[in-house]
């Protein structure tokens, strides 16, 4: 019994110790580290007498696989073995309410103007409602499990209206709209293949460490949420000017942008609707507290297609569920999961399982020396518009070597991508300077963008950029067409042209002529009849 207690005590010393070990932040406006001691930000004391933590070892990559398996393992527990305690998921976040509301009366007018625009507009928060319904059991979840208020788990309500595609002008993307400085800072992956902003799962609990962390700095949920939008170094330089000038440092006296001025008001509208939707107006679709989706470990690449199909999903609602997958095939060299509805999911195993066919239809290609799209498309026996609309290249671009391209995969090669190609995967792209000098051609009668990159060894996409037509389009017949090739254009084309403009060179001179000799005869006739028409007691 000594030797269990003692084993028991010193399981909870390691646990603080590793407690104490907190990462640097690294916020959109600003950065700071994080402080070791929570009530040295509380309000009313100095800000600026705050300490600053030593940085922390960052995990070794078996740590770091060991955490994930463990959050797998819970979310399929979760999944699993759920307790439905409350008729609908409104109904808990309702029980979980713990971050005041903000009474004083600088702040109400912000609340009252936040709730009137949701309330004034409820399709748009139908829209939003409905859209929750496949994520908030989950993040109901895992705000209870950590002790949180539940107010925390409307927060994507604010930051992108619940689609885990959202991309905001900052390049803010996802539910929690981390910006990608941020997200690499929280383990969040940015590859070729993969946006973890965009994942359910993993940007949930990096959007939860985060904002566990700014209540940790500030002690203060309204000053950790306008830090979660301001960056913690804006609130912090806000609070040492207002203790500097002997003024409150509480949400509704810091100056602040007014994006952030609004931020928490909108959250306790929502809030304030959710508590009692019928006071507003607003219906609030039925959401079972029930897990929507469970974890499905892949591995063996397969295409999105392919995967919505085997569970029984259309690609719409596969993709709303896996937003993270950038490409059109999900690479299993990095064990990555899906998220499939929970009636879905043992089907989908079994259907994957007794599929006979290639289950992905894409590889990696490395580029090995500078091309255009249009060159590598041809040597790859592509067409430019799939190479370009698979890798997201644009037009007047060239792809580096080195760059990892996505292609087709030949029908011999049946292995997966490996976890080299898909952790070492960048696209490194350069302006492409049209080559040769600028020549214009006249258009035949069944000349199109294709005909005229074909004849002169272009690119159609170009071409048509060039003419400012679609790439499937016509020329009209006879009308002119820009290129910029070294190949000469055929000498009949520069006469014609040359023919034209002397053309229309001598019919505006011709012109000009006409319309300077008309105006003189009529200042003349004018003059001539003012001067006839005159009395004799005039002149």
């Amino acid at each position: 019994m000594r030797r269990l207690k003692f084993w028991a005590l010193a399981a909870v010393v390691v646990m603080a110790a590793g407690c104490a070990a907190v990462p640097p932040s690294s916020n959109s406006s600003a950065s700071s580290s994080w402080s070791t001691d929570a009530s040295a930000t509380a309000l009313g004391q100095n800000p600026s007498a705050i300490q600053q933590a030593p940085l922390a070892t960052p995990p070794d990559v078996a740590q770091i696989a060991r955490d994930d398996a463990m959050e797998m393992q819970a979310a399929k527990q979760a999944a699993d073995h759920a307790d439905v305690l409350y008729t609908n998921i409104w109904q808990r976040i309702r029980a979980g309410f713990a971050i005041p509301d903000m009474d004083g009366p600088a702040m109400v007018p912000y609340v009252n103007q936040a709730v009137q625009w949701y309330s004034t507009r409820p399709d748009y928060v139908a829209r939003m409602t409905e859209r929750s319904r496949k994520y908030l059991y989950y993040i109901v979840q895992e705000v209870e499990r950590r002790h949180l208020p539940t107010e925390l788990a409307l927060l994507p309500f604010v930051e992108s209206a619940f689609n885990p595609d959202a991309m905001s002008s900052a390049q803010a993307s996802g539910m929690w709209q981390f910006i990608p400085s941020t997200g690499k800072h929280f383990k969040l992956k940015q590859t070729l293949f993969q946006d973890d902003r965009r994942d359910v799962m993993a940007s949930t609990k990096a959007a939860l460490d985060y904002l566990t962390k700014l209540h940790t700095m500030f002690g203060n949920w309204q000053l950790a949420l306008a830090a979660y939008n301001w960056g913690e170094g804006g609130v912090q330089r806000a609070m040492t000017y207002n203790q500097a000038k002997g003024l409150p440092v509480s949400y509704g006296a810091l100056n602040m942008p007014i994006e952030t001025r609004n931020y928490y008001p909108k959250l306790q509208a929502v809030k304030d609707i959710i508590a009692d939707p019928a006071k507003y107006g607003i219906t609030l679709p039925d959401v079972p507290d029930h897990p929507y989706f469970k974890p499905v470990i892949i591995t063996q690449d397969i295409d999105v297609d392919l995967a919505a199909k085997l569970a029984n999903m259309t690609v719409r609602e596969f993709r709303s569920l896996n937003p993270s997958y950038n490409k059109p095939v999900i690479l299993a060299a990095t064990k990555p999961k899906i998220l499939l509805p929970y009636d879905n999911a043992t089907a989908f195993e079994q259907a994957v399982a007794d599929y006979q066919g290639p289950l992905s239809t894409w590889t990696t290609y490395v580029v090995r020396s500078t091309a255009t799209p249009f060159q590598l498309a041809r040597n790859l026996r592509l067409t430019e518009a799939t190479l370009r609309d698979v890798n997201n290249i644009p037009l007047r671009t060239l792809v580096k070597a080195g760059s990892t391209l996505l292609i087709p995969k030949p029908p011999q090669d049946d292995q997966n991508v490996s976890k080299h190609a898909v952790e070492n995967a960048v696209l490194a792209l350069a302006p492409d300077i049209p080559p040769g000098r600028r020549q214009r051609l006249i258009a035949g009668p069944n000349d199109t963008p294709f005909t005229v990159a074909h004849r002169y060894g272009l690119s159609p996409a170009e071409v048509a950029q060039w003419n400012h037509i679609a790439e499937g389009g016509r020329f009209r017949p006879r009308s002119i067409i820009v290129v910029y090739s070294r190949r000469p254009v055929f000498k009949q084309h520069e006469i014609i042209l040359a023919q034209r403009d002397k053309r229309r060179i001598v019919r505006v001179a011709d012109r000009r002529k006409i319309t300077h000799t008309t105006k003189r005869s009529l200042r003349y006739s004018i003059h001539t009849s003012f001067r006839h028409d005159l009395k004799v007691a005039q002149r």
